[in-house]
């Protein structure tokens, strides 16, 4: 008697665009992945910078190392007298969803005339801009603590600032060479952030970071993920499982 036989195998039969697709997304999705570890990484090692650089003694301007990777979160510690009517307003910081500006004054050093550049903090603004906002100067010889402030990264603006020639002057970004220039003197390279309960500081609440490390990390979850679903997408259009029918004898 005669029986018909049959057994399964995979053959692969993918096309040309769904390969093209899958060998174009695949590599970006996980690329991203791993862009985004790197990120959270990155935002780890500043964070234990800041810790480690916060518990140290504060140091005046010329004890500062002349590494710039040594430099940012150093505490200082200043004494002299700020500038009145000499201010720069960061424009546009959001604070607790109220409009207002950063106040970056001028501070004249006692003990050799230079000129730092301080952040005082975050003040209300009017949302229009009509109207300037009321920055008060405590008065005398004081002595301040703050920490120096390098940016991570280039600054992003969406313009230009308008050309003035009064006082204060609303900046999109603290370009301290380019300030130095406004003020007609050279001042100390990078700004410094004014600290929690120092002479003249408004609102203090600086963020160490704009994005935590656990939120990068669940983004390359999400684009792992994704990568995931399309490399299942791309096997399962290209992989079909077909029966094979013979004859067999018994």
């Amino acid at each position: 008697m005669d029986r018909t036989a049959q057994s399964r195998r995979l053959r692969w039969q993918g096309d040309w665009r769904t390969t093209v697709f899958a060998a174009v997304f695949l590599p970006l999705l996980t690329g991203l992945g791993f862009w985004q570890l790197e990120r959270a990484a990155e935002k780890v090692a500043i964070a234990a910078a800041w810790e480690a650089r916060q518990s140290q003694a504060p140091l005046g301007l010329a004890q500062l190392p002349a590494d710039e990777s040594e430099l940012a979160y150093r505490r200082v510690s200043l004494r002299g007298s700020f500038l009145p009517e000499r201010d720069f307003l960061v424009d546009n910081r959001i604070y607790r969803g109220q409009y207002g500006v950063e106040v970056i004054s001028p501070f004249r050093q006692s003990v050799d005339g230079a000129l730092v550049l301080v952040n005082r903090g975050w003040i209300a603004a009017d949302p229009a801009r009509r109207e300037l906002p009321d920055i008060s100067y405590p008065p005398g010889e004081l002595e301040l603590g703050a920490s120096v402030y390098i940016p991570p990264g280039e600054a992003y603006t969406l313009g230009e600032p308008q050309a003035q020639s009064s006082w204060p002057r609303r900046i999109l970004v603290a370009d301290t060479a380019e300030l130095g220039t406004m003020l007609g003197e050279p001042v100390f390279a990078h700004i410094l952030r004014l600290e929690q309960g120092s002479p003249g500081a408004l609102t203090i609440d600086w963020p160490l970071v704009n994005t935590q490390p656990e939120k990068h990390r669940a983004y390359a979850v999400q684009w792992f993920s994704m990568a995931a679903v399309l490399l299942l997408f791309y096997l399962w259009r290209s992989i079909k499982l077909e029966e094979i029918t013979g004859e067999s004898e018994a």
